[in-house]
Protein backbone atom coordinates (compact mmCIF):
# COMPACT_ATOMS: atom_id res chain seq x y z
CA UNK A 1 0.00 0.00 0.00
CA UNK A 2 1.62 3.40 -1.11
CA UNK A 3 -1.16 5.68 -0.21
CA UNK A 4 -4.21 6.53 0.80
CA UNK A 5 -7.04 9.06 0.20
CA UNK A 6 -10.85 9.62 0.69
CA UNK A 7 -11.66 9.78 -2.82
CA UNK A 8 -9.62 8.83 -5.90
CA UNK A 9 -11.01 10.16 -9.15
CA UNK A 10 -10.12 8.89 -12.25
CA UNK A 11 -10.36 11.36 -15.65
CA UNK A 12 -9.16 14.91 -15.95
CA UNK A 13 -11.31 16.29 -17.96
CA UNK A 14 -14.09 18.76 -17.22
CA UNK A 15 -15.96 16.61 -15.47
CA UNK A 16 -13.54 14.88 -13.47
CA UNK A 17 -11.52 18.11 -12.47
CA UNK A 18 -15.52 19.34 -11.72
CA UNK A 19 -15.53 16.49 -9.25
CA UNK A 20 -12.06 17.07 -7.57
CA UNK A 21 -12.51 20.90 -6.77
CA UNK A 22 -15.97 20.08 -5.40
CA UNK A 23 -14.85 17.21 -3.21
CA UNK A 24 -11.73 18.91 -2.14
CA UNK A 25 -13.73 22.38 -0.99
CA UNK A 26 -15.97 20.26 0.96
CA UNK A 27 -12.92 19.24 3.02
CA UNK A 28 -12.36 15.33 1.56
CA UNK A 29 -8.89 14.48 0.62
CA UNK A 30 -9.40 13.79 -2.67
CA UNK A 31 -6.84 12.72 -5.71
CA UNK A 32 -7.17 12.85 -9.64
CA UNK A 33 -5.14 10.44 -11.68
CA UNK A 34 -4.92 11.33 -15.51
CA UNK A 35 -3.17 9.44 -18.18
CA UNK A 36 -1.97 11.88 -19.99
CA UNK A 37 -2.27 15.84 -20.05
CA UNK A 38 -5.82 17.90 -18.51
CA UNK A 39 -8.29 17.73 -20.95
CA UNK A 40 -6.28 14.64 -22.82
CA UNK A 41 -10.00 13.07 -23.76
CA UNK A 42 -13.42 14.44 -24.73
CA UNK A 43 -13.10 17.99 -23.09
CA UNK A 44 -9.94 19.00 -25.02
CA UNK A 45 -11.69 18.16 -28.23
CA UNK A 46 -14.92 20.32 -28.88
CA UNK A 47 -15.64 23.26 -30.56
CA UNK A 48 -15.95 24.90 -27.52
CA UNK A 49 -19.81 26.26 -27.39
CA UNK A 50 -21.23 27.27 -23.95
CA UNK A 51 -24.89 25.69 -24.81
CA UNK A 52 -27.92 28.31 -23.83
CA UNK A 53 -29.66 25.42 -23.61
CA UNK A 54 -30.97 26.29 -27.57
CA UNK A 55 -29.50 23.20 -29.35
CA UNK A 56 -31.72 21.09 -27.05
CA UNK A 57 -34.76 23.46 -26.66
CA UNK A 58 -36.72 20.77 -28.87
CA UNK A 59 -35.64 17.66 -28.44
CA UNK A 60 -34.60 17.40 -24.59
CA UNK A 61 -36.17 20.38 -22.43
CA UNK A 62 -34.75 18.81 -18.82
CA UNK A 63 -31.18 19.14 -20.98
CA UNK A 64 -31.89 22.54 -22.15
CA UNK A 65 -32.67 23.77 -18.47
CA UNK A 66 -29.51 22.63 -16.71
CA UNK A 67 -27.38 24.64 -19.99
CA UNK A 68 -28.84 27.70 -19.49
CA UNK A 69 -28.66 27.62 -15.51
CA UNK A 70 -25.32 26.76 -16.03
CA UNK A 71 -24.32 29.26 -18.50
CA UNK A 72 -25.28 31.96 -16.21
CA UNK A 73 -23.16 30.20 -13.20
CA UNK A 74 -20.18 29.59 -15.94
CA UNK A 75 -20.48 34.05 -16.69
CA UNK A 76 -20.21 34.56 -13.08
CA UNK A 77 -17.20 31.83 -11.86
CA UNK A 78 -15.17 31.14 -14.78
CA UNK A 79 -15.10 34.73 -16.68
CA UNK A 80 -11.77 34.21 -17.60
CA UNK A 81 -13.11 31.56 -19.77
CA UNK A 82 -15.59 32.56 -21.30
CA UNK A 83 -16.24 35.21 -24.62
CA UNK A 84 -19.73 36.68 -24.99
CA UNK A 85 -20.36 36.16 -28.63
CA UNK A 86 -23.86 34.93 -28.15
CA UNK A 87 -25.40 33.15 -30.54
CA UNK A 88 -27.83 33.21 -33.36
CA UNK A 89 -30.17 29.75 -34.92
CA UNK A 90 -30.34 31.00 -38.48
CA UNK A 91 -32.97 29.88 -41.27
CA UNK A 92 -32.29 29.34 -44.58
CA UNK A 93 -35.10 28.75 -47.30
CA UNK A 94 -35.00 24.79 -47.04
CA UNK A 95 -35.13 25.20 -43.58
CA UNK A 96 -38.45 24.51 -42.03
CA UNK A 97 -40.79 27.13 -40.72
CA UNK A 98 -42.28 25.13 -38.20
CA UNK A 99 -39.39 23.90 -36.82
CA UNK A 100 -38.36 27.36 -36.74
CA UNK A 101 -41.79 27.76 -34.08
CA UNK A 102 -40.78 24.98 -32.65
CA UNK A 103 -37.09 26.23 -31.62
CA UNK A 104 -38.20 29.59 -30.43
CA UNK A 105 -41.28 28.49 -27.98
CA UNK A 106 -38.91 25.46 -26.78
CA UNK A 107 -36.22 27.98 -25.44
CA UNK A 108 -39.57 30.45 -24.06
CA UNK A 109 -40.41 27.32 -22.66
CA UNK A 110 -37.23 27.06 -20.60
CA UNK A 111 -36.35 30.22 -19.79
CA UNK A 112 -33.59 30.78 -22.11
CA UNK A 113 -33.90 34.63 -23.40
CA UNK A 114 -33.96 34.88 -27.49
CA UNK A 115 -34.95 37.76 -29.70
CA UNK A 116 -36.34 36.92 -33.88
CA UNK A 117 -34.36 39.50 -35.97
CA UNK A 118 -35.25 39.54 -39.40
CA UNK A 119 -32.49 37.88 -42.27
CA UNK A 120 -31.21 42.44 -42.96
CA UNK A 121 -30.45 42.26 -39.19
CA UNK A 122 -28.72 38.94 -38.99
CA UNK A 123 -26.64 40.37 -41.80
CA UNK A 124 -26.12 43.33 -40.04
CA UNK A 125 -24.71 41.83 -37.31
CA UNK A 126 -22.76 39.10 -38.93
CA UNK A 127 -21.74 40.60 -42.96
CA UNK A 128 -20.83 36.86 -43.85
CA UNK A 129 -23.81 35.30 -43.51
CA UNK A 130 -25.39 34.23 -46.55
CA UNK A 131 -27.66 36.71 -48.31
CA UNK A 132 -30.74 34.40 -48.59
CA UNK A 133 -30.71 34.17 -44.74
CA UNK A 134 -34.50 34.58 -43.89
CA UNK A 135 -34.25 35.13 -40.45
CA UNK A 136 -32.64 34.44 -37.11
CA UNK A 137 -33.22 33.31 -33.09
CA UNK A 138 -30.82 35.65 -31.05
CA UNK A 139 -30.12 33.85 -27.83
CA UNK A 140 -26.81 33.34 -25.34
CA UNK A 141 -24.64 31.14 -26.33
CA UNK A 142 -21.09 31.84 -25.88
CA UNK A 143 -17.55 30.76 -26.28
CA UNK A 144 -15.36 28.74 -23.60
CA UNK A 145 -11.58 27.51 -22.94
CA UNK A 146 -11.73 24.10 -22.08
CA UNK A 147 -8.24 24.05 -21.34
CA UNK A 148 -8.01 27.26 -19.34
CA UNK A 149 -11.26 25.88 -17.40
CA UNK A 150 -10.26 22.43 -16.10
CA UNK A 151 -6.50 23.81 -14.95
CA UNK A 152 -8.45 26.14 -12.87
CA UNK A 153 -10.54 23.92 -11.47
CA UNK A 154 -7.94 21.69 -10.88
CA UNK A 155 -5.31 24.76 -9.39
CA UNK A 156 -8.67 25.35 -7.20
CA UNK A 157 -8.82 21.93 -5.95
CA UNK A 158 -4.92 21.92 -5.31
CA UNK A 159 -5.32 25.27 -3.19
CA UNK A 160 -8.01 22.99 -0.96
CA UNK A 161 -5.47 20.18 -0.55
CA UNK A 162 -6.42 17.81 -3.50
CA UNK A 163 -3.36 15.78 -5.45
CA UNK A 164 -3.13 15.92 -8.77
CA UNK A 165 -1.48 13.52 -10.79
CA UNK A 166 -1.13 14.00 -14.70
CA UNK A 167 0.62 10.86 -17.00
CA UNK A 168 -0.46 8.60 -14.62
CA UNK A 169 -2.79 6.32 -16.50
CA UNK A 170 -4.97 3.31 -14.29
CA UNK A 171 -3.20 0.08 -14.94
CA UNK A 172 -6.44 -1.77 -12.44
CA UNK A 173 -8.71 -1.10 -10.23
CA UNK A 174 -8.61 -2.21 -6.85
CA UNK A 175 -11.46 -4.84 -5.34
CA UNK A 176 -10.95 -6.60 -2.21
CA UNK A 177 -13.42 -8.66 -0.34
CA UNK A 178 -15.67 -6.93 -2.99
CA UNK A 179 -15.26 -3.77 -2.31
CA UNK A 180 -13.42 -1.50 -4.62
CA UNK A 181 -10.64 0.03 -2.18
CA UNK A 182 -8.62 2.39 -4.92
CA UNK A 183 -6.55 1.78 -8.14
CA UNK A 184 -3.20 1.03 -9.86
CA UNK A 185 -1.66 3.92 -11.78
CA UNK A 186 1.54 3.87 -13.72
CA UNK A 187 3.78 7.28 -13.54
CA UNK A 188 4.33 7.63 -17.34
CA UNK A 189 6.08 11.07 -17.76
CA UNK A 190 9.46 12.11 -19.33
CA UNK A 191 12.17 13.83 -17.48
CA UNK A 192 11.34 17.05 -16.28
CA UNK A 193 7.42 16.91 -16.13
CA UNK A 194 5.58 17.66 -12.97
CA UNK A 195 5.23 14.02 -11.35
CA UNK A 196 5.55 12.63 -7.68
CA UNK A 197 7.16 9.35 -8.66
CA UNK A 198 9.91 8.09 -11.57
CA UNK A 199 8.65 7.36 -14.82
CA UNK A 200 7.50 3.98 -15.08
CA UNK A 201 6.90 3.31 -11.26
CA UNK A 202 3.62 1.85 -10.44
CA UNK A 203 1.93 2.87 -7.52
CA UNK A 204 -1.15 1.86 -5.81
CA UNK A 205 -3.62 4.79 -4.50
CA UNK A 206 -5.92 3.51 -1.90
CA UNK A 207 -8.99 4.89 -1.48
CA UNK A 208 -12.64 4.88 0.44
CA UNK A 209 -14.40 5.26 -2.92
CA UNK A 210 -13.11 6.09 -6.49
CA UNK A 211 -14.58 8.02 -9.04
CA UNK A 212 -14.90 6.80 -12.74
CA UNK A 213 -15.07 10.23 -14.40
CA UNK A 214 -13.30 9.14 -17.87
CA UNK A 215 -15.99 9.72 -20.24
CA UNK A 216 -16.09 7.78 -23.22
CA UNK A 217 -13.39 5.56 -21.69
CA UNK A 218 -15.79 4.31 -18.44
CA UNK A 219 -16.36 1.32 -20.14
CA UNK A 220 -12.50 0.18 -20.20
CA UNK A 221 -12.45 0.94 -15.96
CA UNK A 222 -15.84 -0.42 -15.55
CA UNK A 223 -13.99 -3.92 -17.04
CA UNK A 224 -11.25 -3.30 -14.81
CA UNK A 225 -13.38 -3.84 -11.57
CA UNK A 226 -15.47 -6.53 -13.19
CA UNK A 227 -18.77 -3.87 -13.93
CA UNK A 228 -20.37 -3.35 -17.35
CA UNK A 229 -20.58 0.21 -18.48
CA UNK A 230 -22.71 0.64 -21.71
CA UNK A 231 -21.15 3.79 -22.87
CA UNK A 232 -21.87 4.01 -26.72
CA UNK A 233 -18.41 6.26 -27.88
CA UNK A 234 -19.39 8.86 -30.77
CA UNK A 235 -16.56 10.31 -32.87
CA UNK A 236 -17.20 14.00 -34.77
CA UNK A 237 -14.85 15.91 -36.85
CA UNK A 238 -13.81 19.96 -35.73
CA UNK A 239 -12.69 21.87 -38.27
CA UNK A 240 -10.24 24.95 -37.68
CA UNK A 241 -10.18 28.04 -39.40
CA UNK A 242 -7.53 30.63 -39.89
CA UNK A 243 -9.79 33.83 -39.08
CA UNK A 244 -12.98 34.64 -37.07
CA UNK A 245 -15.06 34.69 -40.50
CA UNK A 246 -17.92 35.59 -37.57
CA UNK A 247 -18.11 36.65 -34.17
CA UNK A 248 -20.94 34.97 -33.26
CA UNK A 249 -22.00 31.78 -32.83
CA UNK A 250 -23.32 30.36 -35.36
CA UNK A 251 -26.18 27.18 -35.39
CA UNK A 252 -28.28 26.07 -38.49
CA UNK A 253 -31.63 25.77 -37.18
CA UNK A 254 -33.19 22.23 -38.50
CA UNK A 255 -33.41 19.10 -36.62
CA UNK A 256 -30.11 17.22 -35.67
CA UNK A 257 -27.63 16.35 -38.53
CA UNK A 258 -23.79 17.00 -39.49
CA UNK A 259 -22.12 20.39 -40.05
CA UNK A 260 -24.73 22.51 -38.31
CA UNK A 261 -22.61 24.94 -35.90
CA UNK A 262 -20.00 27.24 -35.87
CA UNK A 263 -18.20 28.58 -32.97
CA UNK A 264 -15.88 31.57 -33.03
CA UNK A 265 -12.88 31.15 -30.94
CA UNK A 266 -10.31 33.02 -29.69
CA UNK A 267 -8.31 33.95 -33.02
CA UNK A 268 -10.07 31.58 -34.75
CA UNK A 269 -13.54 29.91 -35.88
CA UNK A 270 -14.29 26.14 -34.93
CA UNK A 271 -16.47 24.04 -37.76
CA UNK A 272 -18.31 21.08 -36.35
CA UNK A 273 -19.13 18.50 -36.34
CA UNK A 274 -20.47 15.00 -37.69
CA UNK A 275 -21.64 12.04 -35.56
CA UNK A 276 -20.19 8.15 -36.56
CA UNK A 277 -20.66 5.61 -33.43
CA UNK A 278 -17.37 3.69 -33.29
CA UNK A 279 -16.19 0.84 -31.24
CA UNK A 280 -13.39 1.87 -29.58
CA UNK A 281 -12.20 5.74 -27.95
CA UNK A 282 -8.81 5.69 -29.24
CA UNK A 283 -8.61 3.95 -32.08
CA UNK A 284 -11.24 5.29 -35.26
CA UNK A 285 -10.43 6.48 -39.14
CA UNK A 286 -10.03 10.02 -39.50
CA UNK A 287 -11.96 10.14 -42.58
CA UNK A 288 -11.35 13.39 -45.47
CA UNK A 289 -14.81 13.45 -46.32
CA UNK A 290 -15.82 14.46 -43.16
CA UNK A 291 -13.79 17.36 -43.46
CA UNK A 292 -14.96 18.03 -46.61
CA UNK A 293 -18.73 17.66 -45.21
CA UNK A 294 -18.62 20.65 -42.47
CA UNK A 295 -16.69 22.78 -44.95
CA UNK A 296 -18.92 22.36 -47.51
CA UNK A 297 -22.52 22.65 -45.79
CA UNK A 298 -21.08 25.32 -43.45
CA UNK A 299 -20.00 27.21 -46.67
CA UNK A 300 -24.41 27.56 -47.13
CA UNK A 301 -24.78 29.16 -44.23
CA UNK A 302 -20.98 30.67 -44.38
CA UNK A 303 -19.87 31.25 -48.25
CA UNK A 304 -16.73 32.87 -47.19
CA UNK A 305 -15.73 29.44 -45.92
CA UNK A 306 -15.25 27.90 -49.01
CA UNK A 307 -12.22 30.21 -49.64
CA UNK A 308 -10.66 30.34 -46.31
CA UNK A 309 -7.49 28.37 -45.31
CA UNK A 310 -7.80 25.33 -43.04
CA UNK A 311 -5.43 25.21 -40.01
CA UNK A 312 -6.31 21.99 -39.24
CA UNK A 313 -8.85 19.34 -38.11
CA UNK A 314 -9.00 17.01 -35.17
CA UNK A 315 -11.82 14.54 -34.03
CA UNK A 316 -13.62 14.05 -30.52
CA UNK A 317 -15.59 11.06 -29.36
CA UNK A 318 -18.57 11.97 -27.29
CA UNK A 319 -18.83 9.75 -23.82
CA UNK A 320 -22.62 8.81 -25.14
CA UNK A 321 -24.46 6.49 -22.89
CA UNK A 322 -27.52 4.45 -23.23
CA UNK A 323 -29.64 2.81 -20.48
CA UNK A 324 -29.91 -0.70 -20.60
CA UNK A 325 -32.94 -2.09 -22.79
CA UNK A 326 -33.32 1.41 -24.67
CA UNK A 327 -31.74 0.45 -28.18
CA UNK A 328 -31.30 2.89 -30.33
CA UNK A 329 -29.86 2.49 -33.65
CA UNK A 330 -29.06 6.37 -34.58
CA UNK A 331 -26.40 7.88 -31.75
CA UNK A 332 -28.16 11.19 -32.74
CA UNK A 333 -31.00 9.84 -30.90
CA UNK A 334 -29.04 8.76 -28.03
CA UNK A 335 -29.67 11.19 -24.93
CA UNK A 336 -27.00 14.05 -23.82
CA UNK A 337 -27.80 13.69 -20.67
CA UNK A 338 -25.85 12.57 -17.51
CA UNK A 339 -26.44 9.21 -15.43
CA UNK A 340 -24.50 8.42 -12.11
CA UNK A 341 -24.13 5.02 -11.45
CA UNK A 342 -24.12 3.59 -8.19
CA UNK A 343 -22.45 0.15 -8.67
CA UNK A 344 -23.30 -0.84 -5.31
CA UNK A 345 -26.63 -0.47 -5.83
CA UNK A 346 -26.24 -1.74 -9.75
CA UNK A 347 -24.16 -4.08 -9.70
CA UNK A 348 -23.08 -5.24 -5.63
CA UNK A 349 -19.88 -3.64 -5.53
CA UNK A 350 -19.33 -0.50 -3.28
CA UNK A 351 -16.71 1.63 -3.21
CA UNK A 352 -16.66 2.58 -7.09
CA UNK A 353 -19.12 5.30 -8.71
CA UNK A 354 -19.23 6.25 -12.40
CA UNK A 355 -20.77 9.45 -14.24
CA UNK A 356 -21.28 9.14 -18.19
CA UNK A 357 -22.78 11.34 -20.94
CA UNK A 358 -23.34 15.17 -19.92
CA UNK A 359 -22.16 18.63 -21.57
CA UNK A 360 -18.81 20.73 -20.69
CA UNK A 361 -21.51 23.25 -20.13
CA UNK A 362 -23.31 21.47 -16.91
CA UNK A 363 -19.83 19.77 -15.92
CA UNK A 364 -20.14 21.53 -12.80
CA UNK A 365 -23.86 20.60 -12.17
CA UNK A 366 -22.46 17.07 -12.94
CA UNK A 367 -19.84 17.18 -10.44
CA UNK A 368 -22.38 18.66 -7.42
CA UNK A 369 -24.80 15.86 -7.97
CA UNK A 370 -21.50 12.78 -7.97
CA UNK A 371 -19.75 14.65 -4.75
CA UNK A 372 -23.03 14.68 -3.09
CA UNK A 373 -23.72 11.20 -3.84
CA UNK A 374 -20.20 10.80 -2.45
CA UNK A 375 -20.63 12.56 0.58
CA UNK A 376 -23.79 10.54 1.17
CA UNK A 377 -21.99 7.34 0.81
CA UNK A 378 -18.75 8.22 3.15
CA UNK A 379 -20.82 10.08 5.93
CA UNK A 380 -19.72 13.23 5.19
CA UNK A 381 -21.30 16.02 5.56
CA UNK A 382 -20.14 19.26 3.61
CA UNK A 383 -22.34 21.16 1.33
CA UNK A 384 -21.52 22.17 -2.23
CA UNK A 385 -20.20 26.31 -2.93
CA UNK A 386 -19.24 26.02 -6.59
CA UNK A 387 -22.01 27.58 -8.20
CA UNK A 388 -20.49 31.21 -6.07
CA UNK A 389 -16.71 30.26 -5.44
CA UNK A 390 -15.18 31.86 -8.18
CA UNK A 391 -12.19 29.97 -9.87
CA UNK A 392 -8.69 31.11 -10.05
CA UNK A 393 -8.51 33.90 -12.34
CA UNK A 394 -11.90 34.81 -12.18
CA UNK A 395 -12.40 36.27 -8.38
CA UNK A 396 -13.26 39.60 -9.44
CA UNK A 397 -14.37 40.65 -13.03
CA UNK A 398 -14.28 44.15 -11.91
CA UNK A 399 -10.32 43.58 -10.71
CA UNK A 400 -9.49 41.91 -14.04
CA UNK A 401 -10.76 45.43 -15.33
CA UNK A 402 -8.51 47.19 -13.04
CA UNK A 403 -5.37 45.06 -14.39
CA UNK A 404 -6.47 46.05 -17.91
CA UNK A 405 -5.53 49.52 -16.88
CA UNK A 406 -2.74 49.29 -14.46
CA UNK A 407 -1.23 47.16 -17.26
CA UNK A 408 -1.68 49.58 -20.20
CA UNK A 409 -3.05 46.13 -21.39
CA UNK A 410 -5.13 47.81 -24.21
CA UNK A 411 -3.04 47.03 -26.65
CA UNK A 412 -4.56 43.86 -29.08
CA UNK A 413 -1.48 41.48 -27.23
CA UNK A 414 -1.02 42.78 -23.96
CA UNK A 415 -5.00 43.03 -23.70
CA UNK A 416 -4.93 39.15 -24.90
CA UNK A 417 -2.34 38.41 -21.57
CA UNK A 418 -4.49 39.85 -19.45
CA UNK A 419 -7.94 37.78 -20.85
CA UNK A 420 -6.22 34.89 -20.71
CA UNK A 421 -4.83 35.42 -17.16
CA UNK A 422 -8.10 37.00 -15.53
CA UNK A 423 -7.22 38.61 -11.85
CA UNK A 424 -4.00 36.48 -11.95
CA UNK A 425 -2.49 39.28 -14.62
CA UNK A 426 -0.61 40.85 -11.73
CA UNK A 427 1.10 38.19 -10.20
CA UNK A 428 1.86 37.05 -13.42
CA UNK A 429 3.29 39.65 -15.82
CA UNK A 430 5.28 41.33 -13.08
CA UNK A 431 7.54 38.59 -13.25
CA UNK A 432 9.15 39.01 -16.00
CA UNK A 433 10.76 42.11 -17.23
CA UNK A 434 11.51 42.21 -20.18
CA UNK A 435 8.56 39.97 -21.25
CA UNK A 436 8.86 40.14 -25.41
CA UNK A 437 5.91 38.09 -27.32
CA UNK A 438 6.61 34.30 -27.46
CA UNK A 439 4.06 33.14 -30.18
CA UNK A 440 2.79 36.03 -32.52
CA UNK A 441 -0.25 34.64 -34.01
CA UNK A 442 -1.70 33.92 -30.15
CA UNK A 443 -0.05 36.98 -28.38
CA UNK A 444 1.29 34.55 -25.50
CA UNK A 445 4.46 36.61 -23.84
CA UNK A 446 7.03 35.06 -22.55
CA UNK A 447 5.82 35.79 -18.55
CA UNK A 448 2.77 33.23 -19.31
CA UNK A 449 5.33 31.00 -20.97
CA UNK A 450 7.52 31.00 -17.73
CA UNK A 451 4.37 30.78 -15.28
CA UNK A 452 2.99 27.61 -17.22
CA UNK A 453 6.58 25.76 -17.05
CA UNK A 454 6.44 26.27 -13.08
CA UNK A 455 3.54 24.27 -13.47
CA UNK A 456 4.05 21.82 -16.04
CA UNK A 457 7.79 21.50 -16.31
CA UNK A 458 8.80 20.40 -20.09
CA UNK A 459 5.56 19.29 -20.97
CA UNK A 460 5.32 21.95 -23.25
CA UNK A 461 1.72 20.41 -24.57
CA UNK A 462 0.66 21.34 -21.30
CA UNK A 463 2.27 24.90 -21.75
CA UNK A 464 0.39 25.13 -24.67
CA UNK A 465 -3.12 24.01 -22.98
CA UNK A 466 -2.42 26.75 -20.19
CA UNK A 467 -1.50 29.28 -22.92
CA UNK A 468 -2.68 28.85 -26.39
CA UNK A 469 1.48 29.23 -27.36
CA UNK A 470 1.73 27.57 -30.97
CA UNK A 471 -2.08 27.46 -31.17
CA UNK A 472 -2.62 30.10 -33.96
CA UNK A 473 -2.14 30.20 -37.77
CA UNK A 474 1.43 28.89 -38.11
CA UNK A 475 1.21 25.99 -35.93
CA UNK A 476 4.23 25.97 -34.10
CA UNK A 477 6.45 26.68 -37.06
CA UNK A 478 7.63 30.28 -36.08
CA UNK A 479 7.42 29.92 -32.07
CA UNK A 480 7.45 25.89 -31.07
CA UNK A 481 11.75 26.65 -30.79
CA UNK A 482 11.00 29.48 -28.77
CA UNK A 483 8.96 28.28 -26.17
CA UNK A 484 11.31 25.46 -25.59
CA UNK A 485 14.17 27.96 -25.62
CA UNK A 486 12.27 28.71 -22.13
CA UNK A 487 13.35 25.42 -20.51
CA UNK A 488 17.40 26.07 -21.57
CA UNK A 489 18.16 27.83 -18.35
CA UNK A 490 17.11 25.24 -16.26
CA UNK A 491 16.75 21.46 -17.96
CA UNK A 492 20.47 20.05 -20.24
CA UNK A 493 19.82 20.25 -23.92
CA UNK A 494 18.62 16.84 -24.60
CA UNK A 495 15.27 17.26 -22.44
CA UNK A 496 14.66 21.13 -24.33
CA UNK A 497 15.17 19.07 -27.39
CA UNK A 498 12.17 16.29 -26.69
CA UNK A 499 10.33 18.73 -25.77
CA UNK A 500 10.10 21.10 -28.36
CA UNK A 501 9.83 17.92 -30.70
CA UNK A 502 7.27 16.57 -28.78
CA UNK A 503 5.39 20.04 -29.00
CA UNK A 504 5.55 20.42 -32.71
CA UNK A 505 4.75 16.58 -33.63
CA UNK A 506 1.32 17.23 -31.64
CA UNK A 507 1.04 20.72 -33.71
CA UNK A 508 1.67 18.09 -36.99
CA UNK A 509 -1.22 15.87 -36.45
CA UNK A 510 -4.01 17.87 -36.82
CA UNK A 511 -2.44 19.65 -40.24
CA UNK A 512 -2.85 15.98 -41.80
CA UNK A 513 -6.07 16.97 -42.77
CA UNK A 514 -5.79 20.33 -43.76
CA UNK A 515 -2.85 20.34 -46.71
CA UNK A 516 -4.10 21.93 -49.68
CA UNK A 517 -3.68 25.51 -51.05
CA UNK A 518 -2.04 28.01 -48.85
CA UNK A 519 -1.93 25.37 -45.47
CA UNK A 520 0.16 23.48 -47.35
CA UNK A 521 2.56 26.07 -48.43
CA UNK A 522 2.55 26.70 -44.44
CA UNK A 523 3.41 23.65 -43.57
CA UNK A 524 5.94 23.10 -46.21
CA UNK A 525 7.65 27.19 -44.88
CA UNK A 526 7.31 25.26 -41.35
CA UNK A 527 9.33 22.26 -42.55
CA UNK A 528 11.87 24.37 -44.32
CA UNK A 529 12.15 26.14 -40.96
CA UNK A 530 12.91 23.54 -38.77
CA UNK A 531 14.35 20.29 -40.40
CA UNK A 532 16.49 22.26 -42.82
CA UNK A 533 17.29 25.97 -41.43
CA UNK A 534 17.58 25.04 -38.47
CA UNK A 535 19.05 21.32 -39.52
CA UNK A 536 16.64 18.87 -37.17
CA UNK A 537 16.18 16.87 -39.71
CA UNK A 538 19.92 16.66 -40.53
CA UNK A 539 21.43 17.22 -36.68
CA UNK A 540 23.35 14.29 -35.32
CA UNK A 541 22.13 14.95 -32.11
CA UNK A 542 18.80 14.05 -33.57
CA UNK A 543 19.43 11.56 -35.87
CA UNK A 544 19.03 8.63 -33.09
CA UNK A 545 14.90 10.12 -32.26
CA UNK A 546 11.80 9.02 -33.56
CA UNK A 547 11.59 12.80 -34.99
CA UNK A 548 9.12 12.81 -38.12
CA UNK A 549 10.15 15.15 -40.51
CA UNK A 550 9.51 12.67 -43.79
CA UNK A 551 5.87 13.40 -42.79
CA UNK A 552 6.42 16.79 -44.33
CA UNK A 553 8.44 15.58 -47.58
CA UNK A 554 5.17 13.11 -47.90
CA UNK A 555 3.27 16.54 -48.37
CA UNK A 556 -0.66 16.27 -48.87
CA UNK A 557 -0.08 12.65 -50.26
CA UNK A 558 0.80 10.36 -47.22
CA UNK A 559 0.93 12.66 -43.90
CA UNK A 560 1.95 11.46 -40.61
CA UNK A 561 1.21 9.07 -37.88
CA UNK A 562 -2.03 9.31 -36.80
CA UNK A 563 -3.08 9.62 -32.80
CA UNK A 564 -2.56 5.41 -32.45
CA UNK A 565 0.46 5.58 -34.56
CA UNK A 566 -0.50 4.25 -37.48
CA UNK A 567 0.48 5.49 -41.02
CA UNK A 568 -2.42 7.76 -41.96
CA UNK A 569 -3.04 7.72 -46.12
CA UNK A 570 -5.57 10.65 -46.98
CA UNK A 571 -4.70 12.29 -49.97
CA UNK A 572 -5.82 15.61 -51.25
CA UNK A 573 -8.03 14.71 -54.43
CA UNK A 574 -8.08 15.65 -57.79
CA UNK A 575 -11.04 17.91 -57.26
CA UNK A 576 -9.41 19.70 -54.81
CA UNK A 577 -6.26 20.28 -56.43
CA UNK A 578 -8.02 21.63 -59.42
CA UNK A 579 -9.74 23.79 -57.35
CA UNK A 580 -6.08 25.10 -55.91
CA UNK A 581 -5.28 25.43 -59.68
CA UNK A 582 -8.04 27.78 -60.16
CA UNK A 583 -7.24 29.87 -57.35
CA UNK A 584 -6.36 33.48 -57.13
CA UNK A 585 -3.74 33.29 -55.12
CA UNK A 586 -5.42 35.67 -52.85
CA UNK A 587 -5.79 35.29 -48.60
CA UNK A 588 -9.01 33.18 -49.06
CA UNK A 589 -7.92 31.29 -52.11
CA UNK A 590 -6.26 28.57 -51.25
CA UNK A 591 -9.40 25.76 -51.52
Amino acid sequence: MDRRADVVVVGGGSTGCGVVRDLARRGLEAVLVEKGNLTHGTTGRMHGLLHSGGRYAVSDRKSARECIEENRVLRDIAAHCVEETGGMFVKRPEDSEEYFREKLAGCRACDIPVEVIDGAEARRREPYLARDVEKAIVLPDAAIDPFRLCVANAADAREHGARIETHAPVTDVLVEDGDVVGVEVEHDAGPGKRVHREPGTTEEIRARHVVNATGAWAGRVGEMAGVDVAVRPSKGVMTVMNTRQVDTVINRCRPKGDADIVVPHETACILGTTDEEVDDPEDYPEEEWEVDLVIETLSELIPALKDARTLRSFWGVRPLYEPPGTGTEDPTDITRDYFLLDHADRDDLPGMTTIVGGKLTTYRLMAEAISDHVCETLGHEATCDTAEAPLPGSESPARMRELMDEFGLRSPVARRSGQRLGSRADDVLSEVDPNPVVCECEGVTRAEVRDAIDESGTDLNAVRLRTRASMGNCQGGFCAHRIAAELAGEYPEPVVRDAEDELYQERWKGQRHALWGRQLSQAMLNHLLHATTMNRDGDPATLDREVDFDAFDAGAGASGPNESGAADTAATDGGRAANDAGADGGEHGDR
